[in-house]
């Protein structure tokens, strides 16, 4: 089972992998592929859920969603992924809702979209047992402030702001540190300042790991971000599949012989 200091060890020694993973048959394959972390992302409000953005996901859903995948992870180390207003607001709910993660639904560790306002709360929660992967760069869950998605940190001020909240966090004890759609040499210099690893979403070659949406990695989202690639067509096998089923039945050619039975203590009542 990876724990959370295994993940810290690899830091500069061994490329971290990372996969979300949002219902128990993706998580058996992904654990059984050798992927060091599954991450029960809130992008399941996406890509499970029909909506537009992550906001309207909320706790319960990120609980059911959780418990499916740590029921059937042997392996992987188990992130929650913190949805949008159930951390920072209030200190007791956020512990809370961090808390039932790990207490109830089984995960090793949870994750923040980060900014000054949890730093203090990284540090709490950590003092408390629950482990913190911070999340710096683009942030889904500020859609609204951005007005897209664009890519961060890419002028000075920026680039300092989000070096000096890696520092912040890894201080606090947060033990990896996601960075998504900023630049590879600002991302590579955040690497190279923090002995926390740094896992990277678009945010080029040099940080210590990576990490893909799996419906993006196996080919089966209609669209994809440009920072992202596409390891299978696992849409065109499942429209391909249910295209030939929903011909086989109107056809007749299924169910044949093979996929039905008879009993024959069925026989008197004919």
């Amino acid at each position: 089972m990876t724990t959370v200091r295994d993940v810290t060890a690899k830091a500069g020694d061994e490329p971290i992998t990372m996969l979300t993973a949002y219902d128990a048959p993706t998580a058996d394959i992904v654990d059984e592929a050798g992927v060091d972390i599954i991450l029960v992302g809130d992008s399941l409000g996406n890509t499970s859920l029909g909506h537009d953005t992550t906001l309207p996901v909320t706790v319960d859903d990120m609980a059911r969603h959780v418990g499916a995948v740590t029921r059937t992870t042997d392996d992987a180390l188990v992130v929650a992924d913190m949805p949008f207003l159930s951390f920072g607001v209030d200190k007791a709910a956020s512990i809370e809702n961090a808390g039932r993660m790990l207490k109830e639904e089984g995960a090793d560790a949870v994750k923040l979209e980060c900014g000054p306002h949890t730093v203090d709360l990284t540090e709490k929660l950590v003092q408390l047992g629950i482990p913190v992967m911070a999340h710096l760069g683009l942030t889904p869950q500020h859609v609204n402030q951005y007005g897209g998605y664009p890519r961060q940190g890419t002028d000075q001020a920026a680039a300092a702001q989000i070096l000096d909240l890696a520092r912040e966090h890894e201080a606090a004890g947060a033990f990896s540190l996601v960075l998504e759609h900023i630049p590879s040499n600002l991302a590579a210099e955040v690497t190279a300042e923090l002995e926390t690893p740094t896992i990277g979403i678009g945010a080029g070659p040099e940080c210590d790991g990576q990490v893909l949406v799996v419906d993006d990695a196996v080919g089966l989202s209609e669209w994809s971000p440009s920072f992202a690639k596409q390891f299978g067509s696992v849409r065109e096998e499942m429209e391909s599949a249910v295209g030939d089923y929903v011909e086989a039945v109107e056809s007749g050619s299924f169910p044949a012989d093979e996929h039905s039975h008879e009993s024959t203590d069925l026989d008197e009542i004919y």
